[in-house]
């Protein structure tokens, strides 16, 4: 009786328990914006538009793939953008999850401890530290393969095929460590999401590619750029807003989100495709200051200015935690 009344309380639904939850507790300042953004989400879907979602930050090392493949697997999600760290990190996760080291004292740690750290060759993405070798020298292996079968057959890829590779031929499958159902990548890969992944190099396999092609063992042309990825989102922007509404959800700042932006006033100013609609929506979940100048924390009014949204686009900004505020927009959209 007892258990039964503060269900009642909570306003707990038991077929939607996160949602109905959300709906009765998140009502104010920075929770009613992640309300309104999830309905507005969902009423784009409903009206057949389609969803860009860009990932900066480390969300694949914080795990976000545990909802964020069910929102790929349901058609909720159309493209991705993200780093190549994102891109990365989500395959490390996969193949070395029981090797990774959690240090939930963070915080606390001297100079002395961060390098001990590196000593027994793990990185630190906050408390969580990344196995070098059972995760970046591990796929590093595979990639290689990838790249020597690309250089001797003079075919060129992009940095989400050469992954998508790995995952169609199996080649992972018997290093998984985790539940494959739990990573975005996977999901993207077998619903051939396209994946746009801008300054590449800026990664752990960008810098292990770089590597290679200093010692002469693969030529940098065999790895498409990204003024090629920027060319190939132009298309696809334009043949797919012929059809519908586009819209863009943006986790974090940086190159994820700045990058796909910048692919509508490209279209209108240097293509004179002056007949592109703007994007549909925008959410981003940021943690910037607006006063710093920064790009990643301009009010979403500012991108009005340089011909990225309308003025009637729906727009919101979460300022909270990417890691808290993702996964529960995600569980609304996907009426959990």
């Amino acid at each position: 009786m007892q258990l039964l009344i503060l269900k009642n309380t909570l306003g707990v639904n038991h077929q939607k328990p996160i949602s109905s939850f959300l709906e009765s507790h998140f009502l104010h300042f920075n929770a009613a914006s992640l309300i309104d953004a999830s309905k507005a989400y969902k009423n784009l879907l409903e009206r057949k538009g389609k969803m860009m979602i860009t990932l900066a930050g480390a969300m694949s090392t914080a795990e976000l793939g545990k909802s964020l493949a069910q929102m790929i697997r349901e058609d909720k999600v159309h493209i991705i953008c993200c780093t190549g760290a994102n891109l990365e990190e989500d395959i490390f996760n996969l193949v070395a999850h029981d090797h990774y080291k959690r240090i939930p004292n963070y915080r606390d740690l001297t100079p002395q401890d961060e390098k001990a750290l590196l000593d027994n060759q793990y990185n630190r993405v906050t408390d969580t530290c990344i196995p070098e070798e059972e995760a970046m020298r591990h796929l590093e292996h595979h990639m290689v393969g990838q790249w020597s079968q690309a250089s001797d057959n003079r075919q060129r890829f992009f940095p989400h095929e050469y992954i998508y590779q790995l995952i169609e031929n199996d080649f992972l499958k018997p290093n998984y460590q985790i539940d494959p159902l739990d990573s975005w990548v996977i999901a993207a890969c077998e619903k051939q999401l396209p994946i746009i992944v801008p300054g590449w190099e800026d990664s752990t396999l960008g810098n292990i590619f770089a590597a290679h092609c200093i010692k002469e063992e693969f030529s940098p042309q065999i790895m498409k750029s990204g003024i090629e990825y920027m060319i190939w989102l132009a298309n696809w922007y334009t043949d797919t807003a012929a059809n519908s509404e586009l819209g863009f959800f943006q986790i974090g700042g940086g190159i994820a989100g700045d990058f796909p932006i910048c692919v509508v006033p490209m279209l209108h100013q240097d293509l004179k495709r002056t007949s592109t609609p703007v994007w549909s929506y925008f959410c981003q979940i940021s943690d910037s200051t607006t006063s710093y100048g920064s790009y990643s924390g301009a009010v979403p009014n500012e991108k009005i200015t340089w011909g990225k949204l309308g003025i009637d686009t729906p727009k919101f900004i979460i300022e909270s935690d990417a890691s808290i505020v993702a996964p529960l927009i995600f569980a609304y959209v996907l009426d959990w």
